[in-house]
């Protein structure tokens, strides 16, 4: 794969973040000039890295629905909040990518909701409407970590694609954590699909029901 073109951080500001648990954290919220694809992605830098130590690094994809109304069909708000906490003990950066519906935006999601709803699962759902199963590309992302001196990470993720292709693109990623489980009544196909689909590291045993 290509290596990106090079990005620049564009400003930096303090953020202040409370979660609706009470959780708190202090965010230094990086914005970048030359991402390939133009969006108003966001780094959230959070914690200390050790001296000597490696950033642990999550990927998080907008979701509007779950991040911002807490939705139970999918696991995307209780991922961040985690991870928010995670990267704050261990240091590192919160990546928030607008990439809504793994890619299709927000209405398109909304209609393979209703898809799912008929039976198709997540995935198919999406192709149904001649969309990709997961249109994202995280060569922003790569760039985002270039900027911020960020080239040899630990990344946060069940997801097998966000680790190779950051590798592709010239990311070093030492290790993949992976994140809880976290279950509902409403997301367990979801989950499970993510798993026999595409590979994400979610033990199958915890989604019963």
């Amino acid at each position: 794969m290509p290596q990106p073109g090079a990005a620049t951080v564009r400003s930096r500001v303090r953020i202040p973040l409370t979660f609706p648990d009470g959780y708190l954290a202090d965010a230094e919220v990086s914005t970048f000039h030359g991402l390939t694809d133009g969006a108003e992605h966001l780094a959230l830098a959070l914690g200390t890295v050790s001296e000597g130590g490696t950033p642990l690094v999550r990927l998080h994809s907008e979701c509007l629905t779950g991040d911002v109304f807490g939705s139970d069909r999918c696991d995307c708000g209780p991922q961040l909040r985690e991870s928010v906490e995670r990267i704050s003990e261990a240091g590192g950066y919160l990546l928030y990518l607008r990439q809504e519906g793994r890619g299709i935006g927000l209405y398109n999601k909304l209609d393979a909701y209703a898809l799912q709803d008929s039976g198709l699962d997540t995935y198919d759902a999406n192709t149904a409407l001649g969309l990709p199963e997961d249109g994202r590309d995280y060569t922003a992302a790569a760039q985002m970590l270039a900027a911020l001196d960020a080239t040899g990470i630990d990344l946060l993720s069940n997801n097998p694609d966000k680790a190779a292709q950051l590798a592709d693109l010239g990311i070093v990623v030492r290790h993949r954590v992976p994140t809880g489980v976290h279950l509902s009544a409403s997301n367990v196909r979801y989950l499970r699909a993510k798993v026999e689909r595409t590979g994400h590291s979610i033990e199958l045993s915890r989604l019963v029901g």
